[in-house]
């Protein structure tokens, strides 16, 4: 009588006893092209999460902004006027996002033109390079000095 149990060693890493059909990992995709696009939510995570942060930001800035407004009103004996806290508001909204921009677009702006002078901290030197080439026509068989 044959003995039918498979001790620990017949098995292999995904479980299956050797030589079985579904011990190859890639059998357990499901059929389709190997890259599918990813779905929506997955595929835009980092956009609704920056967009996510940035609402609630701004709607903490909002609410801040409307309490100080509101006591300052009422600590000098007027009374709160939407029409002058949102014009404050967008105001100040518009100036915190300019000086953001500013930055930002500096700082590519500023990093794209220290690359294209080519500062030393932003390129490697030609005959770094011309030696890296070099070694790759040199390891492929090929003459650099007559390519």
């Amino acid at each position: 009588m044959a003995d039918t149990t498979t001790s620990s060693t017949d098995i292999g890493s995904s479980g299956a006893a050797p030589g079985a059909a579904d011990s190859d990992p890639r059998s357990l995709r499901a059929p389709g092209p190997p890259f599918r696009k990813p779905r929506w939510p997955k595929a835009y995570a980092f956009a609704l999460v920056t967009g996510a942060l940035f609402l609630v930001s701004w709607a903490g800035q909002f609410l801040f902004q409307l309490m100080v407004q509101r006591n300052e009103a009422s600590q000098h004996g007027q009374s709160f006027a939407w029409a002058d806290f949102l014009a404050q508001f967008l105001a100040s909204t518009m100036e915190n996002w300019q000086s953001e921009f500013l930055q930002l677009v500096w700082q590519t702006a500023g990093l794209a033109l220290f690359y294209y002078w080519g500062s030393s901290q932003s390129r490697e030197s030609d005959q770094r390079i011309e030696a890296k080439l070099d070694a790759l026509l040199r390891e492929r068989g090929l003459d650099p000095e007559n390519p």
